[in-house]
């Protein structure tokens, strides 16, 4: 298996979250996903919020 580049794994996780969020009609939560898929969503996009940012699915903060 060839390992995936970091824009791979962005680009693995932006998707689930956008899938799930397409299959559920909200933006997904962390109970959503089974734990290895969670781990690696974080892993790849960061802290919950940020990933949901970067999928779209959330606005993001305003400082």
């Amino acid at each position: 298996m060839i390992p995936m580049t970091d824009e791979q794994k962005k680009t693995w996780a932006i998707s689930q979250l956008q899938r799930k969020a397409q299959e559920l009609g909200r933006p997904p939560t962390k109970k959503d996903f089974d734990d290895a898929t969670r781990a690696r969503i974080k892993t790849f996009l960061g802290p919950w919020p940020r990933a949901l940012e970067a999928a779209g699915l959330k606005e993001p903060k305003k400082k």
